[in-house]
């Protein structure tokens, strides 16, 4: 999961696409100059931003999902937090030993090698977290051309304060807070405290099986007399590999990010000692109850409530891909003068002005044309223009046209302002305006 999310993150901001002539050809790119938010195919603009509104619940609507089905398994495997704390981790146990070497190391005295030692490692976390900070700024300006600049010196100093910034809040919370980031600083376990689900697979230690605790060869002393006890030699590797530093075998606790870090050092100690892994485990709470009874387990991750969570994630999904894929390319804004409301001309007609704006919200020129419908005995103009002459409007730009309604009697209409492009695509405009 590590090696899959870091390439993820430091792969996609140099995926090239093809949008046509004039258009970013980067895949993702959050383009804040020119108001464009673009993955692939999708290309969002600012007024469309309720897009992003969705993709945010359908977020938060997943991982109430991954939560009832696996407990906190975001945090444990695909967190960004996690993941770079345990890049962190990765580097140090490279360049310092293991666990127990860089406690025993603290306490020796300091030597040569133990400064070649430290200084390699935080030049290894800056490294890190400068092409940290580095592939975010990626994500909004055109990649290969900012390592370009970057390497030839020609990056402005905004792009290196961002990168800077990016790069002291990943050296910070992945080199020191690590942990310390998901008990005090995210909000997701304190809201997890409030959705926690007894029958999701979180990390459990199976207290029926695994007490009365006691060394291993007082327990083979005890099992050779016929006397019952429990699996746990209470070695503490449980607790001592735990990043947040907890002892699962106290049972349930917010900080348990679900790394299962407990588990595999646990299922190493059962193996040393010939007794079956498991001891701490994926299980879910009733099934931890059900053992203390003597009771069968029962796997229930397909229930009312992961049904419901998947399906509102599959009708959240749905719904904005309708609306996506029928959204308009284009819009029409018409407003009518207000001081003076209309003008009498001296034959007597009535005559009404507007102000009309054409979008163009594709990624092409479009060409469109203007009409007015609902007035049978007046005439439309385009001042500068005739009527239903086709009007070019570049890809992403706007055009604002100054028509006017002209009655031959005093009446009042319902007009309809209708813009079509060459497609025959229609973009309509229907109000109530006093033609009199």
């Amino acid at each position: 999961m590590l090696c899959l999310c870091l390439s993820v993150y430091y792969l996609t901001p140099f995926l090239r696409w093809n949008r046509g002539p004039g258009e970013p050809t980067q895949a993702v790119l959050l383009d804040f100059e020119h108001g464009r938010l673009y993955a692939f195919f999708v290309e969002i603009w600012p007024q469309e931003l309720y897009y992003l509104t969705g993709l945010l619940v359908l977020a938060a609507t997943l991982l109430v999902l991954m939560n009832a089905v696996a407990g906190r398994i975001w945090c444990g495997f695909l967190c960004p937090q996690t993941i770079w704390t345990d890049l962190f981790l990765l580097v140090e146990r490279k360049i310092e030993g293991d666990r127990r070497e860089r406690l025993l190391k603290q306490k020796a005295s300091i030597t040569l090698r133990r400064v070649a030692e430290i200084t390699a490692k935080h030049l290894a976390w800056i490294s890190i977290s400068v092409a940290t900070g580095g592939a975010l700024v990626f994500y909004f300006v055109d990649a290969p051309m900012l390592v370009h600049q970057i390497a030839h010196g020609e990056a402005s100093l905004l792009v290196w304060s961002w990168i800077l910034i990016f790069a002291g809040t990943t050296y910070c919370l992945a080199g020191f807070a690590r942990e310390q980031v998901c008990v005090f600083m995210c909000p997701w376990p304190r809201l997890q405290g409030a959705i926690w689900d007894p029958e999701a697979l979180s990390v459990n230690y199976r207290d029926y099986r695994g007490e009365k605790r006691m060394s291993a060869k007082k327990a083979a002393d005890l099992r050779a007399r016929g006397e019952q006890v429990g699996d746990c030699v209470d070695c503490g590797q449980c607790a001592a590999v735990c990043p947040i530093g907890i002892d699962i075998r106290q049972g349930p606790n917010i900080a348990c990010i679900n790394c299962g870090l407990c588990v595999d050092a646990c299922d190493g100690v059962m193996k040393k000692l010939n007794r079956p892994r498991g001891l701490i485990d994926y299980e879910a709470w009733t099934n931890i109850e059900r053992g203390r009874s003597n009771e069968p387990r029962l796997s229930r991750l397909v229930r009312p409530k992961t049904l419901a969570l998947a399906a509102t994630c599959i009708v959240l999904t749905s719904v904005m891909g309708y609306a996506f894929a029928t959204r308009s390319t284009g819009a029409l804004f018409v407003e009518h003068d207000r001081n003076p409301r209309f003008v009498m001309l001296a034959e007597g007609d009535i005559r009404n002005s507007f102000d009309v704006k054409i979008v163009n919200h594709s990624g092409r020129l479009h060409a469109y044309s203007l009409a007015v419908e609902g007035i049978d005995d007046g005439k439309f103009e385009i001042v500068g223009g005739r009527a239903n002459e086709k009007i070019d409007i570049p890809a992403g730009e706007s055009r604002i046209l100054r028509a006017t309604v002209t009655s031959t009697r005093s009446n009042d209409a319902r007009l309809r302002f209708v813009a079509r492009d060459e497609s025959g695509r229609s973009y309509v405009v229907l109000e109530n305006f006093v033609v009199r």
